[in-house]
């Protein structure tokens, strides 16, 4: 149960972010989400062996951590709680594939571990960036802002609800590992305290559900999301856009860190 008020934690630590003003509230919502799915689509589109070339795509999620006033190591802890994920994904390409790929320094690496590389290093980008632009607005704003966007009610209210649920999972399980813990005097959980309380937890989520529904429509709510972004769209917002998605074209057609080591050593010479 800890691990949830872990989560509760984290869930409170985006909103906080998100009600900081910064240089990113000044940019319409709708440039910043297409930004990011564009620089998630380029990085994804790269082949697996590739791994120098992903390096320049880093300067993304910096630039708008530093915009956004977003810490680094905020950014870096969450991404490093979910990299479990990728390491499951390839941690068997090391041994399918061990063709010799590359010679790093007298040392021939397999094209396996390239790959492998390749993976932790699109999540750790794809992830950032979407880490970023969660923090730096919140995820109800880019539920009204991916409506604005023309994606389906539905999957925006879900996604909004799921949100907004988690927080009171995450709430109800916090308080009442508390409850345990003043009970017992700080002993841990053992294996039948995690199934009891797994079970209050799931009636007492729906009892609460159940409560929030009733609240929400004798407020009269229609399926509607209400967006409180009241920028509109203008060319500075053209001007990131564009400029964010011809950098990420360069990046990806052009291996920048080749071009620029081989521009080096030709000064070098």
């Amino acid at each position: 149960m800890s691990a949830m008020g872990d989560a509760s934690h984290t869930l409170q630590s985006i909103d906080a972010l998100a009600s900081r003003p910064s240089t990113l509230t000044g940019l319409d919502l709708r440039a910043r989400i297409l930004a990011t799915f564009a620089f998630i689509v380029f990085v994804v589109s790269f082949d697996r062996y590739t791994v120098l070339a992903l390096l320049p795509f880093a300067l993304f999620p910096v630039a708008l951590c530093s915009l956004g006033g977003i810490p680094l190591r905020w950014v870096a802890r969450h991404v490093l709680v979910a990299s479990p994920f990728a390491i499951m994904l390839g941690i068997f390409n090391p041994l399918l594939d061990q063709a010799p790929h590359v010679n790093l320094l007298g040392v021939i690496v397999s094209g396996g571990w390239v790959s492998f590389t390749s993976i932790l290093l699109r999540f750790a980008l794809t992830v950032s960036a979407a880490l970023v632009l969660v923090a730096s607005a919140g995820l109800p704003a880019i539920c009204w802002g991916l409506q604005q966007l023309g994606v389906p009610r539905v999957f925006t209210l879900q996604l909004l609800f799921l949100h907004r649920y988690a927080v009171v999972l995450t709430g109800e399980a916090s308080r009442m590992r508390m409850a345990h813990d003043l009970r017992a005097g700080g002993g841990g959980l053992r294996l039948p305290h995690y199934a009891s309380l797994t079970g209050h937890l799931l009636l007492r989520s729906l009892d609460r559900a159940q409560r929030i529904h009733q609240a929400m429509m004798a407020r009269g709510f229609n399926g509607q999301l209400h967006g409180t972004n009241t920028t509109h769209w203008s060319n500075a917002d053209s001007i990131f856009l564009v400029s964010c998605v011809s950098a990420f074209a360069l990046a990806r057609v052009i291996n920048l860190p080749i071009e620029l080591g081989q521009w080096l050593m030709t000064l070098a010479r």
